[in-house]
């Protein structure tokens, strides 16, 4: 089961327990089906969530059934769709529309005046119209309408809700859409799927952890190119000065620092100056190198 199936199924659960909202939600489904006329309601879904709950939200909002749906157990795409004059009138009626008169469709701001209605409203878009990326993939939720007006008018009632969406089209559909992680997490949230939103931050923390994880190797590789290349460089010199001298004859302190990095051109300076007997501060150590490669190039 995909991410977006996923989490309309989780929405699908949350109960029906107000008709004002079980409207509210039917009405967002609506605007954002295959076909909402004066002549057919037309709604198809993959989910088979929705498709049980569907004649359970027109019951409950409008007292009606649908005229045609598919049988229980079917598969695939399901098509549940409304023509009698009468209960379209009666789905019209609810949001001060008459089927004859409506030519295109507007959102009735009054019929959602009520926090509540308006998350229902967002919720029946979603499972009608909507869907969501999986966030190990990306982040994207989007809510797709063939009504212009509709798509005018969703981006107000959802900054009214305190989302930022953005606007776009694909061929003749127009989208109202998400990219930013937490305004999709609020978003599902607030319409009822707080698992969903969950599995997105988690998603990003892995996401955010694995990218720190991956700095903290290439620093750490990058860190380790640099101290073997500048303990070869140092054993380079120490060679070039034994091949001039007896390095005993640099003292003592030098010269047990030569053996060391030599027999050690894997370790750090803080490893090797640990070894030092009495042990020395890298800095001191690092000190002692330098005085070496400076003979090396000025003998």
């Amino acid at each position: 089961m995909s991410f977006a199936s996923q989490t309309k199924a989780e929405l699908c659960r949350v109960p029906l327990a107000r008709r004002c909202c079980a409207q509210a939600e039917a009405y967002g489904v609506l605007l954002f089906c295959n076909s909402f006329t004066h002549r057919e309601v037309r709604i198809i879904t993959e989910s088979a969530d929705f498709a049980a709950r569907l004649p359970q939200l027109f019951r409950k909002g409008f007292r009606v059934e649908f005229d045609g749906a598919p049988a229980g157990g079917e598969g695939g795409k399901r098509a549940f769709t409304i023509a009698a004059p009468d209960k379209l009138a009666a789905v019209f009626s609810a949001f001060g529309q008459d089927p004859a008169d409506a030519l295109a469709h507007h959102i009735n701001f009054a019929v959602l005046e009520e926090e509540h209605c308006r998350t229902a409203f967002f919720r029946g878009a979603f499972l009608a119209g909507g869907s969501v990326t999986d966030p190990a993939k990306r982040y994207h939720l989007e809510l797709v309408t063939s009504h212009y007006n509709v798509s005018r008018e969703l981006p107000v009632l959802l900054q009214e809700a305190g989302f930022r969406p953005k606007e776009t089209t694909r061929k003749s559909n127009y989208m109202t859409y998400f990219k930013q992680s937490e305004y999709i997490e609020d978003f599902l949230t607030a319409i009822g799927a707080p698992l969903a939103a969950m599995e997105i931050m988690n998603a990003k923390l892995e996401k955010n952890l694995r990218g720190s994880v991956n700095r903290r190797v290439n620093c750490d590789a990058a860190n380790l190119d640099k101290a073997v290349d500048a303990a070869m460089e140092q054993i380079a010199a120490i060679r070039a000065l034994e091949k001039r001298m007896d390095l005993s004859e640099l003292g003592d302190k030098l010269a047990r620092t030569a053996r060391l990095r030599v027999e050690n051109p894997e370790l750090t300076l803080t490893q090797l100056a640990e070894l030092c007997d009495p042990p020395v501060t890298k800095s001191c150590l690092n000190h002692r190198l330098r005085k070496l490669m400076e003979l090396a190039r000025n003998g």
